[in-house]
């Protein structure tokens, strides 16, 4: 962490931060574009936006596969601890304090652990896990069995970046490593870096909207809205008429028994056009835009 103050603070006193502040207020507007495509987005993670090259500051502590979906997917060798399609990233198994530990009345649903349609996000968005965490790295003799469960800094450490230092450390989305710069209650938003803290979720889910959670059934026509279609793997609200779950379409995901709320209900990870096809992506990877009079939560909800 030393070295990562060192490096933001060089970079203050070289001119990178706003107005020439190392204090700077707030969250910085982002240098993605945000259009077509997950390309234009921050789950481009080989992107380098902060306007100093990455030899400066972001080499050290991730490693640049240089390619997008090999952070989360492998066309060979995928990570066969959990069933989610040509995954690459490590899944440490861990367990959620899930909304129902709250006692909230007004709960009538079954919570369960998070399902894989929200693991697969939580695998960086919980923080126990490095964003370049991969089993199946770029390249010949770049892989990892036992990377499936258990980050392995030393095998993270034999890839090497095509330009900049090489990593040596493998940083994760919370306090005191990714956020130690992409905070501003960190001090600083090191070098120009947009404030992350809305994307560190952490381990406790209480204070988001529940996953693993049972869709209401008995609540349809007081509270909810029923979705248009439901299949043997899916419940969506067909909001084209075409009877396909496409992106910009809410979903629950069946467990067999019922219909389940997941992170991936509500978000689509490689970003959903405004427009259906091309151009400007819903902000926060949303389906549905909730910019519009709360047009996510009312697709669901019923008020």
């Amino acid at each position: 962490m030393k070295k990562i103050l060192m490096i933001s603070a060089m970079a203050a006193s070289a001119g990178y931060f706003p107005h020439g502040s190392l204090w700077a207020a707030g969250d910085l507007p982002s240098k993605f574009s945000g259009l077509d495509s997950i390309v234009n987005t921050r789950h481009n993670l080989t992107q380098n936006t902060s306007g100093i090259s990455t030899s400066v500051i972001m080499g050290s502590y991730r490693n640049n596969y240089g390619e997008i979906c090999v952070y989360c997917h492998t066309p060979h060798g995928a990570n066969d601890a959990i069933a989610a399609p040509l995954w690459n990233r490590t899944f440490k198994g861990n367990t959620y304090t899930t909304y129902d530990s709250l006692g909230t009345s007004t709960l009538t649903s079954e919570v369960h652990q998070p399902g894989v349609q929200s693991l697969t996000c939580l695998s960086c968005h919980d923080g126990t896990v490095a964003t370049d965490s991969v089993v199946n790295m770029p390249g010949s003799g770049k892989y990892s069995a036992a990377q499936k469960t258990s980050q392995n800094d030393s095998f993270l450490n034999t890839w090497t970046n095509e330009s900049g230092p090489d990593a040596t450390v493998h940083l994760s989305m919370k306090e005191g490593e990714c956020l130690a710069c992409h905070s501003s209650e960190a001090g600083f938003l090191g070098a120009g870096a947009a404030d992350f803290r809305i994307a560190n979720i952490g381990t406790d889910l209480t204070n988001d909207h529940p996953v693993g959670i049972a869709f209401p059934q008995n609540r349809v026509g007081k509270d909810f809205v029923d979705p248009d279609v439901k299949s043997s793997k899916l419940a969506f609200y067909d909001s084209n008429s075409d009877g396909k779950a496409s992106k910009m379409e809410v979903r629950y995901y069946s467990t067999g028994s019922v219909y389940r709320v997941e992170c991936a209900s509500c978000h689509d990870p490689h970003g959903v056009p405004k427009n259906g096809s091309s151009g400007t992506l819903i902000p926060m990877f949303l389906r549905v835009d909730n910019t519009n009079s709360s047009g996510l939560c009312l697709t669901c909800h019923d008020i």
